[in-house]
C-alpha cells in the first residue's frame, strides 16, 4: 500500500484522484495551496505527490526540489490546467516522474501512479539492502537523517552525484562516505581541488604527461583522471572551474577518455564521479558562468546538506563526539561540557557550519587546560561577543515593535507593551516553581502562546496566521490539541 499526497486548489481533481487512490488500496491525503502541502510533505514520508503547477500561493515546479528531497524522498507526478511544453520540460529535468495535463483520463492517472509507485517500491528496497558505514558522520536530526537516505540510493549506483550545501557543512566528508559505502570502496578517492586548477597546469594534473613533453617534465607523471581509474573522482568547489577547464572535463566525462600530455593516443578511465560545491550552479547557469549541459551531466543525484542552523538536535552530539576525539588527539583525560557551555552553542548561528562549531569546540578545549570540565568561560570573548548580539537580535525579533505616535494613539501602545509583559511574566512564572520536564515546558509555553494569539488579535484567523506563520490546518490542529475554543 502506497502513501499519496494531492496539491491541487482544484477541490474536484482532488475528490477524483482521491478516489482512485482509495479504489487503488492506497492510502490519500490533499492540500489546496502550497503552504499546506508542503507542511504534510515534510511532517510525513509519502511515496507519491501529485503537484499542481498553478497554486493560490505559488508556482508548483519552484516547490518541486523540495517535494522530492522531503521525507521518504516521493516520487512527483506534475499536474496543469493546459499544455505547457516549457513547465514540461522544467518539470522532467527538475526529477518529475510524469507530466499530466488535465483533464487526463482516468486510465491514464492510474497507469502513471501504478508505475511511479512500482518505480518508489524498487528504489526503497534497494535502498533498504545497504548496509551504510556512516562512523564519520554524526546526527539525528529529520534534516541529516534525509541525506542518510540519498547516500544509501547513491551507494548502489555509479550515478554521478551533485554535493551541494554552504561552507563548512561537511560535502567532502559526505562525498568520501558514498564513495566508502560504494562497490569501489577497494579503490582510489582521489581529490580534484578545482580552485587551484590552472589554464597552464590543468592538462598535466588531470590528464598527467610524458617525460619531456614540455619543459620541466623531467619523468612521465599519472593524472587524476587516470588515478581515479575504478574509484571515484572528486571534484571539490566545481563551481570554481573557468570555462575553458570546463569544457575540457566535458568530453572527459562524456567519454571517460583522456589523453595525457604529448601522449599520441587516449587511454580510458572507468571512474565515478561526485562534485561539491557551496555555489548555485543554476544561477551560474542563468549567467553563463557555468555550462548547462555540464551541470546536467553531474546532478545526475543531486544531494544537499543542511545548514547547521537548521539541524536542530544535532549540536550536542556532534559537541560531545569532537571533545572525544580531541581527547585521543591530545591524550589527555575525558573532558565534558557543563550545561551552560550547551546552551550558549544552541543559540548561536553558526554561519561557519560544522566546521566552525569543530575550531570553536577545540579552541574552548585547549582553554580548559587541566580541568576536566568545559564552560561558557572558556570560549573565547570575541565568539561570546558574537554570540551575545545574535541572540539580542533573536529576541528583537521575537517580540514585535509597535511603532506609537504621539499625538493620537497614546493609549492603544500602552496596551500592546502591557500584553507584551504579561505574556512574558506569564512565561517567566513558568520557571518560579520546579522545573517541569522539557517536553511539558513546551507545551504549556505553546498553549500560553496560542492563547495570546487569540486574546490579541480577537480571533481573526487571517492575522494570526500572518505573525505565527502557521498554517490554516496546523493552527487549528494546535487549537485542538491544547483544547482551546477559538
Amino acid at each position: 500500500m502506497g502513501k499519496i499526497l494531492i496539491i491541487d486548489d482544484d477541490v474536484q481533481v482532488c475528490e477524483t484522484i482521491g478516489s482512485l487512490i482509495i479504489r487503488s488500496g492506497h492510502e490519500g491525503a490533499y492540500a489546496h495551496n502550497l503552504a499546506d502541502g508542503m507542511e504534510k510533505v515534510e511532517a510525513d514520508p509519502f511515496d507519491l505527490v501529485f503537484l499542481d503547477i498553478s497554486l493560490p500561493d505559488g508556482n508548483g515546479l519552484d516547490y518541486l526540489p523540495r517535494v522530492k528531497s522531503a521525507l521518504g524522498f516521493p516520487e512527483v507526478i506534475i499536474l496543469t490546467g493546459k499544455g505547457d511544453d516549457d513547465g514540461a520540460e522544467l518539470a522532467i529535468q527538475g526529477g518529475a516522474w510524469d507530466f499530466l495535463v488535465k483533464p487526463s483520463s482516468i486510465k491514464q492517472i492510474s497507469l502513471s501512479m501504478r508505475r511511479a509507485l512500482e518505480f518508489h517500491n524498487e528504489k526503497q528496497n534497494k535502498a533498504q539492502r545497504v548496509a551504510l558505514n556512516l562512523d564519520n558522520i554524526v546526527g539525528k536530526s529529520p534534516e541529516i537523517k534525509r541525506c542518510y537516505d540519498l547516500i544509501a540510493h547513491a551507494a548502489g549506483s555509479d550515478a554521478n552525484v551533485l554535493v551541494t550545501g554552504e561552507t563548512g557543512t561537511g560535502k567532502e566528508l559526505f562525498a568520501q562516505t558514498i564513495h566508502d559505502n560504494s562497490l569501489r570502496v577497494n579503490n582510489n578517492f582521489v581529490v580534484v581541488d578545482c580552485a587551484s586548477l590552472t589554464e597552464s597546469l590543468i592538462e598535466s594534473t588531470l590528464f598527467g604527461h610524458k617525460r619531456g613533453s614540455f619543459t620541466g617534465a623531467q619523468s612521465d607523471r599519472k593524472g587524476l583522471v587516470q588515478l581515479s581509474d575504478k574509484g571515484t573522482l572528486f571534484l571539490d568547489e566545481v563551481g570554481e572551474m573557468s570555462l575553458s577547464i570546463q569544457k575540457s572535463f566535458l568530453r572527459v566525462l562524456q567519454e571517460r577518455t583522456y589523453r595525457p600530455v604529448g601522449e599520441n593516443k587516449e587511454f580510458k578511465s572507468n571512474f565515478r564521479l561526485v562534485a561539491a560545491t557551496n555555489r548555485d550552479l543554476d544561477a551560474m547557469v542563468a549567467k553563463g558562468e557555468f555550462r548547462q549541459d555540464l551541470l546536467y551531466r553531474i546532478k545526475t543525484i543531486h544531494l544537499t546538506l543542511p545548514p547547521l542552523r537548521d539541524r536542530v538536535g544535532d549540536i550536542r552530539e556532534l559537541t560531545d563526539f569532537h571533545l572525544r576525539r580531541l581527547r585521543t588527539q591530545y591524550e589527555v583525560p575525558p573532558k565534558v561540557a557543563n550545561s551552560d557551555f550547551y546552551d550558549v552553542l544552541n543559540n548561536y548561528n553558526w554561519p561557519g557550519n560544522v566546521r566552525q562549531l569543530f575550531n570553536v569546540l577545540e579552541q574552548a578545549f585547549v582553554a580548559c587546560g587541566s580541568g576536566n570540565t568545559i564552560y561558557a568561560m572558556h570560549l573565547s570573548d570575541d565568539l561570546r561577543i558574537k554570540m551575545a548580539k545574535s541572540n539580542l537580535k533573536k529576541n528583537v525579533k521575537a517580540v514585535p515593535v509597535v511603532p506609537v505616535e504621539i499625538e493620537s494613539k497614546k493609549a492603544e501602545p500602552l496596551v500592546e507593551v502591557a500584553s507584551a509583559m504579561d505574556s512574558a511574566a506569564a512565561l517567566e512564572d513558568l520557571f518560579t516553581h520546579d522545573l517541569p520536564p522539557l517536553k511539558e515546558f513546551k507545551g504549556l509555553a505553546e498553549k500560553r502562546y496560542l492563547e495570546e494569539l487569540l486574546s490579541r488579535y480577537k480571533g481573526e484567523t487571517p492575522a494570526i496566521l500572518k505573525v505565527s506563520g502557521l498554517s490554516r490546518s496546523h493552527f487549528y490542529a494546535l487549537l485542538k490539541k491544547h483544547e482551546i475554543k477559538d
